[in-house]
C-alpha cells in the first residue's frame, strides 16, 4: 500500500511540474499559453531548436532589452512555426504564419518582423489562423513575466 501512495504521489507531482512549464503563461485571442521565457543572448539564439514537438497550448516568449526591427531564423528547428512580433505595449505589429522548419543551417533565411518589436512569441504553426489574428491584437502577461526595457 505504501509503494502505491509512493507512485501515486509521484505521479501527481510529474503531471503538475510538466503542467506549470515555469508557471508562465500569456493569453492571446482568448487562448491562454503556457511559455518559456528567453530573456538573454543566449536563450533567445537557442529558442526552440532541436525540438521534436511542442504542445499544442505551449510556446516561447523571447524579450528584447529595446524595441526594434528583429528577424527570427528556422535554423535546428525541427518544427513548423507562427512567429508573432509585439511592440512595447504588446500589441501585434507583424505576423510570420506557418514558417517551416529548416535544415540548410546558416542557409536558414531570415522571417522579419514589419515593425520594431520587443516581444516575440513563438507558437506552434497554424495557431494565429485558428485565433483568427490579426495585427493590433493585444497580448496579456501572466503574473511574473517581466517587461522588457
Amino acid at each position: 500500500m505504501n509503494l502505491f501512495r509512493l507512485l501515486v504521489l509521484a505521479s501527481i507531482f510529474a503531471i503538475s511540474g510538466c503542467a506549470s512549464a515555469g508557471g508562465h503563461w500569456v493569453e492571446l485571442g482568448g487562448q491562454r499559453y503556457q511559455v518559456e521565457l528567453a530573456q538573454d543572448d543566449a536563450t533567445r539564439a537557442r529558442g526552440l531548436m532541436f525540438r521534436d514537438e511542442m504542445p499544442a497550448d505551449h510556446g516561447m516568449l523571447f524579450i528584447h532589452d529595446r524595441q526594434e526591427p528583429q528577424a527570427y531564423w528556422m535554423k535546428n528547428t525541427h518544427i513548423a512555426l507562427d512567429i508573432l512580433y509585439f511592440d512595447e505595449q504588446r500589441r501585434l505589429v507583424s505576423q510570420q504564419r506557418d514558417v517551416p522548419p529548416c535544415t540548410l543551417g546558416d542557409g536558414c533565411p531570415p522571417y522579419p518582423s514589419n515593425a520594431p518589436a520587443l516581444y516575440v512569441l513563438e507558437l506552434n504553426a497554424g495557431q494565429a489562423s485558428r485565433l483568427q489574428l490579426k495585427d493590433g491584437a493585444v497580448l496579456t502577461f501572466g503574473p511574473g513575466i517581466p517587461t522588457g526595457h
